[in-house]
């Protein structure tokens, strides 16, 4: 095939792949030869015609989509006027020491969360990225898919809460998704008991939020005696209410949520302790260079062989180090539950099996941690580097 410029092509063949260089996506498009086989099975040397691409966003498949028209080429007057009114198009902007700052913040960049607009994953985005795009997402799987379609450049996902513990669904998702983890931010979480304009506490039948959230509230939630119900995320249960007019029943979320959705709130931080923090996960498709001098952290994740003391040994690599560990999670092999061991003296026995996700504090620039992973994989039968960034040191 002969590409003339973006946008054309000979029809001497039936498929083209284009590249769009914004995205970086490469879209493969179906040329209509028709004529050009007409042309061909009469023995007559086949036309050459101009392919008109336009790439859209096709928001039901998620994915780019192309639309295309063929027409007879362009006279040679009018490529040299349409050549001539190219040239004069403004040049892109050179990139300045500001644009290649590592502190700098990336206008406009999409941050893809999960929730409605006013949740707290959104407030996180935020304050990382004051000025971002903050893409809402309805599960946690599609924030991840998201990032990696290209929809958006970042994704923010929480991972632990200081009362409730970890979120385990975002722990599996780094697992079964190839994003890495580029940076954390802690937030300061305020709940809110909320209703709609004019409704009473003592007149709350039910209340809705996320599970996390409920348990966060768990004493005033029992003082009040009134049904939980779990919803997706904290903003949707405080939409739902507002858009159906559901005068008996309450949610709990942020304040701006409130604010949003035009719902009273009744009583508010009725969180069980009142310093109440959620870190949450910043991914992204490309890790970042680790750096040396600065408080970095470093996530993994890893099985262990099978055998007396091993999780010991493992975790030894980085103490001879002076390596601090500052989480230490596990969760089952889903496709490998059960370990069976038929060494003991009493038959054959079943144990479950178990993935580690461990948080160290060290840069994987530093030959300690390099060292430690060294180490650390002639004892395991799996391990990955789930990402190493900087810490947030705001709290």
């Amino acid at each position: 095939m002969d590409l003339k410029a973006p946008g054309t092509c000979s029809c001497g063949a039936l498929h083209l792949r284009w590249r769009d260089l914004g995205r970086g996506t490469p879209v493969a498009l179906s040329v209509p030869v028709r004529a050009w086989r007409r042309e061909r099975a009469q023995g007559r040397r086949p036309k050459r015609f101009e392919l008109s691409v336009k790439l859209v966003k096709d928001e039901s498949l998620l994915l780019p989509r192309a639309s295309f028209s063929l027409a007879p080429p362009t006279p040679p007057e009018e490529e040299s006027v349409r050549n001539h009114n190219l040239s004069l198009l403004p040049l892109p902007k050179p990139l300045s020491s500001t644009d290649l700052s590592v502190s700098g913040h990336k206008p406009n960049i999409r941050v893809a969360y999960q929730g409605c607009p006013g949740a707290f994953s959104e407030a996180a985005a935020r304050k990382v990225h004051p000025d971002c795009q903050a893409v809402p997402c309805e599960q946690f799987e599609v924030a991840f898919k998201a990032v990696q379609l290209w929809l958006a450049d970042k994704a923010i996902l929480p991972i632990e809460n200081s009362s409730f513990g970890s979120y385990h669904r975002t722990y599996d998702l780094l697992l079964s998704h190839s994003l890495h983890i580029v940076g954390e931010v802690q937030l300061a979480v305020d709940h809110c008991l909320m209703a709609l304009p004019g409704v009473k506490k003592k007149e709350l039948k039910r209340v809705l939020s996320h599970p996390q959230t409920l348990g966060q509230c768990e004493i005033a939630l029992s003082k009040l005696g009134i049904i939980r119900e779990s919803f997706d995320d904290t903003a949707g249960a405080a939409r739902l209410i507002a858009s159906k007019g559901l005068g008996d029943v309450g949610a709990i979320a942020s304040a701006q949520a409130a604010e949003i959705y035009g719902l009273h709130i009744l009583e508010d931080k009725i969180q069980d302790i009142s310093f109440n923090v959620t870190r949450f996960l910043i991914l992204a498709r490309e890790p970042i260079i680790p750096r040396i001098g600065c408080p970095f952290k470093t996530s993994i994740v890893f099985t262990l062989e099978d055998g007396s003391g091993v999780l010991f040994k493992a975790l030894a690599v980085f103490a001879l180090r002076n390596i601090n560990l500052t989480k230490i999670e596990s969760r089952p092999q889903r496709k490998c539950p059960l370990r069976v061991d038929d060494d003991t003296d009493h038959g054959t026995a079943k144990y479950f099996d178990y993935l580690f996700y461990i948080d160290f504090e060290a840069s994987m620039a530093e030959p300690r941690a390099q060292n430690a992973l060294s180490n650390l994989q002639e004892l395991v039968t799996f391990l990955r580097v789930l990402g190493s960034f900087p810490m947030d040191m705001t709290l």
